[in-house]
């Protein structure tokens, strides 16, 4: 992203922003509520469209292209929340995914994987999705997307609401996902939990970076930025 500003119809949520994202790298994208952290990565995946500015995906201009085209080239995005159809058993949930995606001839390869990934996804295989917990919930929203892992994936608020022993087994989880070659993009309020992961962070405030470096250098300005955000965690 280069001077990217964006928004909802008359109302501008990011303005200028800038970051890349290096291959097989991890960039954290930090900041409060409202911070235009959830719109950024919207737009990276083509789910909110830009006023100004670009975006490029591997050298390809990816501007105005559709969200699920730029899901094609390897960008996929895990929205904050939990995303799963309820009525639907975790088997079946994890099914239509991966038909429409990869063609039913790969859908068994696909459940091994995604069991692979969450052990206990296959322990519930045969519950319905809505009577899940959250954290198993945001399991099997992440394993839909990373059954075939993307080339880039986007991570909106993973910890959210969830219990620490959980967002301890997801963030193993994407460490694993990040080793065997897929970039992320993390968007957290919690810092602690962005920085086990991170290489590099972008801060964000009222919808500006106020900070785009390594995330090694961040030290005393994490303590500044944390004293002027209430609902910004130390995680």
């Amino acid at each position: 992203m280069r001077d990217v500003c964006a928004g909802y119809g008359p109302f501008r949520a990011i303005f200028n922003i800038s970051l890349s994202v290096p291959e097989g790298g991890v960039v954290a994208l930090l900041g409060a509520n409202g911070a235009g952290k959830s719109t950024t990565a919207r737009v990276i995946t083509g789910l909110v469209p830009i006023q100004s500015g670009s975006v490029s995906f591997e050298g390809r201009d990816i501007v105005g292209v559709k969200a699920w085209r730029i899901a094609r080239l390897g960008v996929m995005h895990a929205p904050e929340g939990r995303s799963v159809f309820s009525s639907l058993t975790v088997q079946e949930n994890l099914t239509l995914d991966l038909a429409s995606m990869q063609g039913r001839a790969r859908v068994a390869e696909g459940l091994e994987r995604a069991y692979e990934l969450f052990p206990r996804l296959g322990e519930r295989r045969s519950q319905r999705a809505g009577t899940l917990s959250g954290g198993e919930q945001r399991m099997l929203s992440l394993a839909r997307v990373l059954v075939h892992p993307p080339r880039l994936l986007v991570v909106d608020e993973l910890s959210l609401g969830l219990a620490p022993i959980i967002v301890e087994d997801l963030y193993a989880t994407l460490r694993r996902v990040n080793e065997a070659g897929t970039a992320l993009v993390v968007v957290e309020q919690y810092v602690g939990r962005a920085l086990s992961l991170a290489q590099s962070v972008v801060v964000l405030q009222h919808g500006e970076v106020v900070y785009n470096g390594p995330a090694a250098d961040l030290g005393d300005a994490s303590e500044r930025l944390l004293a002027t955000h209430a609902h910004f965690g130390a995680g």
